[in-house]
């Protein structure tokens, strides 16, 4: 199923710029970044679960918010992208290794 991740983080201290890279990189663990705190993630129920639990861990819910929108298994169907970097679809474009 396809979720969009997307997440504000305080840098105003040394702590908030380590959870932003953090969540950051939480994400790109589950999927990809399509804009600079937007995540497409591609995941199976329990890995969604994962997910929200590994990001719920580290946000600070006094300074941060975290937004989960779960678009379901057709989800890539309800995406209209428009304008510049064109963001790959994994499960149609190849991968190369």
């Amino acid at each position: 199923m396809l979720v969009l991740v997307t997440y504000d983080v305080s840098v105003t201290s040394s702590e908030g710029r380590r959870r932003l890279r953090t969540i950051a990189k939480i994400c790109l663990d589950y999927g990809m970044r399509v804009q600079n705190s937007v995540f497409e993630c591609e995941v199976d129920p329990a890995q969604y679960a994962v997910l929200k639990d590994e990001l719920m861990n580290v946000y600070d819910p006094e300074e941060d918010s975290l937004r989960f929108y779960v678009l379901g298994k057709k989800g890539r169907q309800r995406v209209e992208h428009y304008g510049s970097k064109p963001v790959e679809d994994p499960s149609t474009d190849p991968l190369i290794i």
